[in-house]
């Protein structure tokens, strides 16, 4: 891959043919603009829901936004010049780490002051769902220090539906941008895997807020039954006892059932705002006084009912 400054070059020409076009054909509207650093770098966390996503906030943010994606939109004409245009840079999902190559492409790009976009669920929802975020934005937050700014999108699902070649024209679409989330406070923690998941799971306590979707606590990649549980979320095993052999008055024994053992102790992360750090994955007892969870769908049933 070249110098990641050379895509997006023909980004204010393309911006400035794209977006009357747009507005012309769709109605987009936008609210929490102001949360916008005017600025300095960001990162730009939206849902996926639809192929049409990567062409909203380019159109409706006042600076540019650059994304990484798959080298095979270079191959179809429909995306071989638009794309690049408008500031996504091609990474090769072949032959080692597709991940740190985005991951190190867009570290280049935030230092240089530059807002950065990317999918917290790793690729497009198929059940129109939120899932469960991947940590990679935050590892780049705190790699960089730039704070991660949460995106609902809402109808582009309606514009190009799944499967659809192309937009529906004569629709609309709303683009809900949130506050920015601060990272600073965790940047000698940035290999902590349990503050990864937190701050992760903080912003899609946002974007839920911002897009109105249902959260499920699986990756959009995979089943429930697929799912890995992660360290933060795997407690130790109850203890088994064994059976207790007791006389029953004719001489034989009779196996009585094993007592319950004592109440299990939970493995709980704090919830992403709370007063609490945690250091280390650690089993401690549920306070009604304090918010825990074990995992991500945990936190959100509870804060959005």
């Amino acid at each position: 891959m070249g110098d990641d400054r050379e895509y997006g070059q023909l980004y204010p020409v393309a911006r400035g043919l794209i977006r009357p076009l747009m507005h012309a054909l769709w109605r987009i509207n936008v609210t929490g603009a102001h949360n916008v650093p005017a600025e300095g770098p960001a990162i730009f966390c939206p849902n996926h829901i639809s192929f049409f996503d990567s062409m909203v906030l380019p159109v409706v943010l006042p600076r540019r936004i650059s994304y990484v994606g798959k080298a095979e939109y270079m191959d179809s004409w429909k995306t071989r010049h638009i794309f690049p245009a408008i500031g996504m840079i091609p990474i090769d999902r072949e032959g080692g780490s597709a991940s740190q190559r985005a991951l190190d492409t867009a570290t280049r790009v935030l230092e240089r002051g530059e807002l950065f976009g990317i999918y917290p669920e790793g690729t497009r929802s198929r059940d129109g769902r939120l899932h469960r975020g991947h940590t990679g934005p935050a590892r780049l937050a705190l790699r960089t220090g730039a704070p991660l700014i949460p995106v609902g999108l809402r109808g582009t699902d309606r514009i190009q539906p799944a499967g659809a070649a192309l937009p529906q024209p004569f629709r609309s679409c709303q683009v809900n941008i949130g506050a920015p989330i601060d990272v600073t406070r965790y940047r000698d923690r940035a290999d902590d895997r349990l503050v990864l998941r937190q701050l992760i799971d903080e912003v899609m306590f946002e974007i839920r807020k911002l897009s109105g979707q249902e959260y499920v606590d699986t990756y959009a990649n995979k089943r429930d039954d697929e799912r890995e549980p992660e360290a933060s979320e795997v407690a130790a095993p109850a203890p088994v006892a064994e059976p207790v052999e007791l006389g029953n008055g004719n001489g034989h024994p009779r196996a009585e059932p094993a007592p319950e053992p004592a109440r299990q102790r939970e493995r709980v992360l704090v919830g992403a705002g709370g007063a609490h750090d945690v250091e280390d994955v650690a089993d401690v007892e549920v306070h009604h006084d304090v918010d825990v969870r074990r995992s991500s769908a945990d936190v959100l049933s509870k804060w959005w009912s």
